[in-house]
């Protein structure tokens, strides 16, 4: 599961990490949660990338109820193809997620349980599926299982996808959802360090620095 990130990277370094035009000024991020609105990167067909902001929480087209998005913050890579919600998606409206590290809880004992910042010295971005909902447009985040750096935190980890597999992944052309699953391997990510940090990012209300300060 992927419940918690931050994009600290400035908009300038976003638009060289993924080969982007124009990206309008945001804040650093220390501790993004579900429902908010996040910075997203899609490729529309015979389109130059983009940057959007979209709802983190996907809503399908066919919801009648926009509530449906608290649940669905996370999808498993190797069944969204065979899911409702998330078939179309995977095949037409693929994007990417910009962050700089994410956020995984190891559990210590049956009352407490260890926040740690798993993080790249550079941005890096997640497998995000998107769709519309009404003109509200929303995301979610796909996960796999942990390479050898997570898996000691937790059970899940997030998929991340290569630069050299940006374009790929973004291809409107590419709609056979088994073509992709190479993409998925937790072992391609590189780089990735796990740090303990203050239980300050348990609550969703604090968005501060000290948020990923590695603990003494």
């Amino acid at each position: 599961m992927c419940g918690r990130f931050a994009l600290t990277a400035t908009p300038d370094e976003i638009a060289t990490a993924f080969g982007l035009q124009n990206v309008p000024p945001f804040p650093p991020r220390y501790n993004i949660a579900p429902s908010q609105p996040i910075a997203v990167i899609r490729q529309l067909q015979h389109q130059p990338r983009e940057f959007r902001l979209m709802q983190w929480g996907l809503i399908p087209g066919w919801a009648k109820d926009p509530s449906i998005g608290n649940n669905l913050i996370n999808a498993r890579c190797e069944t969204a193809h065979e899911k409702p919600s998330f078939r179309s998606a995977i095949k037409y409206r693929r994007c990417l997620i910009p962050a700089s590290g994410f956020y995984e809880w190891q559990k210590v004992d049956k009352s407490t349980k260890q926040p740690y910042y798993l993080r790249m010295q550079q941005p890096f971005a997640f497998a995000g599926l998107w769709e519309s909902w009404h003109d509200i447009e929303t995301c979610i985040i796909l996960t796999t299982q942990p390479n050898e750096v997570v898996a000691p935190v937790h059970q899940r980890m997030p998929v991340i996808i290569s630069p050299d597999n940006y374009k790929v992944w973004l291809d409107f052309d590419i709609q056979t959802p088994s073509y992709l699953f190479h993409l998925f391997d937790p072992d391609l990510v590189q780089g990735l360090s796990a740090l303990p940090v203050s239980t300050l990012v348990n609550s969703p209300t604090v968005d501060r620095p000290e948020c990923i300060e590695p603990m003494l």
